[in-house]
């Protein structure tokens, strides 16, 4: 069986049979606002009240929210390959280490936790949030969740592109391709030789860029691919 190190990027696509909605699918959370007035610090600016209703109610729907086979493939493939697996996630759920996996990077933030806009202090966020919840390092009200809105600057990035630059696998599953920087993750894994798979429901808008692709749902494409690589 092959040591190599697998770096493995994951977006909404691998929790959407979790029920957790994707930024494209019709009737879900997102239908219903739009970006730039959630997802922005402008739109945190203007409206607070509206984007930690959005984020609340994202919170508790994703707590409810079990793993599905795609993401216990995954945790499988940590605990069972010989080399090194590290998950690199878009996704502000918790929905990996549920599953079991421990080696995750989470580059967009997590539901799971509260950020002083003034003083950058981290803490566990609690079901709901509110614009006058204070600070408990500094006492402003400055609170806001711990996640990467548009315009802002992904978390772990020097630690991730060392990752890529190691990899000798690099697997995309179920993101769209389209939101940089990860939309380059394919390119700087091939500059430094690694195999490069995409499994997704739909050929994403880099698929040029894999050498390898499969696509269906991915609790059935995912654990495929783990039994095969667990079989090298």
């Amino acid at each position: 069986m092959s040591k190599d190190k697998i770096v493995i990027l994951t977006g909404a696509g691998i929790s959407a049979e979790s029920g957790l909605g994707t930024f494209r699918d019709e009737g879900g959370l997102w239908a219903q606002h739009r970006i730039e007035d959630v997802a922005t610090p402008e739109g945190f600016h203007r409206d607070p009240d509206l984007v930690h209703g959005f984020y609340n109610a994202r919170r508790a729907h994703a707590a409810k929210a079990s793993p599905n086979a795609a993401h216990t493939a995954l945790a499988q493939l940590e605990a069972e390959h010989p080399g090194n697996v590290l998950i690199v996630t878009q996704n502000v759920d918790a929905l990996h280490e549920k599953a079991g996996s421990k080696n995750v990077l989470h580059m967009h933030g997590t539901l799971a936790g509260a950020l002083c806009g003034r003083c950058d202090h981290r803490w566990p966020a609690p079901p709901e949030m509110h614009k006058d919840d204070l600070c408990p390092a500094c006492g402003s009200a400055a609170t806001r969740p711990d996640v990467v809105w548009f315009g802002e600057m992904p978390y772990h990035m020097d630690d991730i592109w060392t990752h890529l630059a190691q990899a000798d696998t690099f697997v995309a599953i179920g993101t769209s391709g389209e939101v940089y920087p990860a939309a380059a993750f394919v390119q700087e894994a091939a500059m430094g030789g690694a195999h490069t798979i995409e499994l997704n429901l739909e050929p994403s808008t880099r698929v040029s860029d894999f050498a390898e692709t499969c696509f269906g749902p991915a609790t059935r494409i995912v654990p495929d691919w783990v039994t095969q690589e667990l079989s090298r």
